[in-house]
């Protein structure tokens, strides 16, 4: 932990300084762009107006939790004692426009690091960019690659958000988009403007996407399909039909999509309150998956035979009810409800069957920092009562099962601090505490301390 600090303690200080001198356009080139490099955000602006988008970042996360109280613990608890741990990842982006509306992308990225006990021991996991694949080495890899058609349904056009996977400038304020490859369903569902993004937001799972929603993704996150979008600037309407993980927590998907498949269906709603952005999200998902539903496991004493025999492509039911409000200028307020029918295994995002999340962000204008960022959030998740007696009985899922259970619902409050040194760089403070990890009375609370460094241009 003091090697990790000094580490930082040196990034902040070069980061400040750097910031310092190169935050400002010179005067010889009035108008240039705000970046920590100008000269080089300048020729990215060049190349992406000449139909080429490139963008880069990395994104370092130390975190350290003292030991807790723990009467037992299986195979897939959080081990008890103070472990820090950490991740890393980069990525490179590059697009390239194909003809009017069209564009083709790619995102190379490498990462290294391990979450807590591997990523395992709390279905709420205090790390968004932890894996349950962590790797001592650097590891390569594609986690997206799509193509993207935006067709214009009308004349009158809106500036769009930044994004990092997205050409910047107008886009028709009513359009059908068109996504097909490889990507995150996060980049086009279950979207939060307060509470969505673990490099710069909120970094617990909780807070990412809903809890109970068994997300389509392999063991990183990532999978194939295709997503359908209408947007008016009042509605939108988003379909998806996605590719499944192959088994339960995999890094394979399914090589049958006619036979393991999740569909999709979002309804979104957006206003403005005295100028102040509003929206509400209605997300439906139906995942087919080759299970075993939990009362089944439990009759076979989970005998790993006899739960082979017992696999089954069946259908869970899964709805997500997302809202954000921007309360002030610099207050906004979000939360999710949702829900799946827990019968059948959690199969790829985490081990909840009801959440409610619930949460502020301010902006810190009111300090004169006005790109900081405080965000403090809740997040309470339950089992069914299929898959509670089935981790009382001893069952291990991929995520959660201490070998018995003493059952409580699992409470994760997270405060963060992420604070902008610098044009593209920002530095983020995060405290989590994790009550009843994995549902379980009989271990924690656990503290988690963090923090977090960034660099994007």
């Amino acid at each position: 932990m003091r090697r990790l600090s000094s580490l930082l303690a040196r990034f902040l200080l070069a980061s400040t300084m750097i910031g310092t001198l190169s935050a400002t356009p010179r005067a010889e080139e009035p108008g240039a762009p705000e970046a920590l490099f100008p000269e080089l955000e300048a020729s990215r602006v060049r190349l992406e107006a000449a139909g080429w988008l490139l963008r880069g970042s990395a994104t370092f996360i130390g975190q350290f939790h003292p030991g807790f109280r723990s009467r037992y613990e299986g195979r897939v608890s959080m081990a008890p004692g103070a472990v820090q741990a950490n991740t890393f990842s980069a990525d490179l982006v590059i697009g390239r426009r194909l003809w009017h509306g069209a564009e083709f992308i790619i995102d190379g990225q490498i990462s290294r690091g391990f979450g807590f006990s591997n990523a395992r021991g709390a279905a709420a996991f205090p790390n968004g960019e932890a894996f349950r694949l962590g790797s001592e080495g650097i590891k390569g890899y594609v986690p997206r690659a799509f193509f993207r058609q935006t067709i214009a349904l009308g004349t009158t056009m809106e500036e769009s958000e930044d994004d990092p996977f997205r050409f910047a400038g107008a886009l028709p304020r009513e359009r059908l988009t068109i996504t097909a490859g490889k990507f995150s369903i996060w980049d086009i569902f279950d979207d939060n403007r307060y509470a969505h993004d673990p490099r710069t937001q909120f970094q617990n799972w909780a807070f990412i996407g809903a809890g109970a929603f068994d997300f389509a993704a392999d063991a990183r996150g990532y999978t194939n399909g295709l997503a359908v979008e209408y947007d008016d600037g009042n509605w939108g309407l988003r379909l998806g039909a996605l590719q499944v993980a192959r088994e339960q927590n995999s890094l394979a998907l399914d090589p049958n999509p006619l036979r393991g498949w999740q569909a999709l269906v979002q309804l979104d709603r957006f206003w403005r309150i005295e100028d102040r952005p509003g929206a509400v999200r209605l997300l439906y998902g139906a995942s087919r998956t080759n299970s075993v539903n939990y009362r089944d496991l439990i009759s076979v004493n989970f005998d790993e035979a006899a739960s082979e025999q017992l696999r089954n492509y069946r259908v869970k039911h899964n709805l997500v009810l997302n809202f954000e409000q921007a309360l002030t200028a610099d207050l906004g307020m979000f939360g999710r409800l949702s829900w799946n029918d827990g019968r059948s295994q959690s199969w790829m995002f985490t081990e909840q069957d009801r959440a409610v999340s619930l949460g502020l962000s301010l902006r810190g204008a009111r300090w004169g920092r006005p790109d900081d960022t405080v965000g403090l959030a809740t997040n309470v998740g339950w089992l069914s009562g299929s898959h509670r007696r089935f981790l009382a009985e001893g069952g291990i899922g991929f995520i959660t099962g201490d070998g018995r259970l003493r059952y409580a619902p699992e409470v994760a409050t997270e405060l963060y601090y992420d604070i902008r040194v610098a044009p593209g760089v920002n530095f983020g403070l995060d405290y989590q505490l994790l009550v009843n990890p994995a549902y379980n009375a009989d271990r924690g609370p656990i503290s988690i301390f963090s923090v977090r460094a960034r660099l994007a241009v």
